[in-house]
């Protein structure tokens, strides 16, 4: 049986850590995200069809808080909130993948996959910050 060489520290950043990495966001949102809707439905299990209601009657419920009023709202047990932080987290997945491969591509100086990594990069930063906005 033929002996595989052995990985280089990019590839085994690449192929080893970002999945380990990935993967811990993906279940720490999973259990935030979980421990949110359990609370929802204990504490409030009535809110979201209340607030359906009125959106559907042209009302606005919330506006955009900030994200540090999230989080200490998430941290004292509000549902909405806790919910919210674990969207927020969710979201770090895509954002972590890319930016571990706009990393890797300007180690490698490989320019054409640096630029369109960053394009999408940015696209994504902007995507959350506009939805984060409006």
């Amino acid at each position: 049986m033929p002996q595989l060489p052995p990985l280089e520290d990019e590839d085994r950043i690449l192929r080893v850590w970002t999945p380990i990495l990935l993967r811990t966001i993906l279940i720490i949102s999973g259990i935030i995200l979980l421990i949110g809707l359990a609370l929802m439905v204990t504490q409030s299990p009535g809110a979201y069809v209340a607030r359906v209601r009125a959106i559907q009657s042209g009302q606005r419920m919330y506006e955009p808080d900030p994200w540090l009023k999230m989080f200490n709202l998430g941290m004292h047990g509000d549902p909405r909130q806790i919910v919210m932080v674990g969207l927020v987290v969710l979201t770090l997945v895509p954002l972590a993948r890319v930016a571990f491969c706009f990393i890797l591509f300007i180690r490698e100086r490989d320019w054409p996959f640096v630029f369109f990594t960053a394009y999408v990069l940015s696209g994504l930063i902007v995507g959350i910050i506009l939805g984060r906005i409006g």
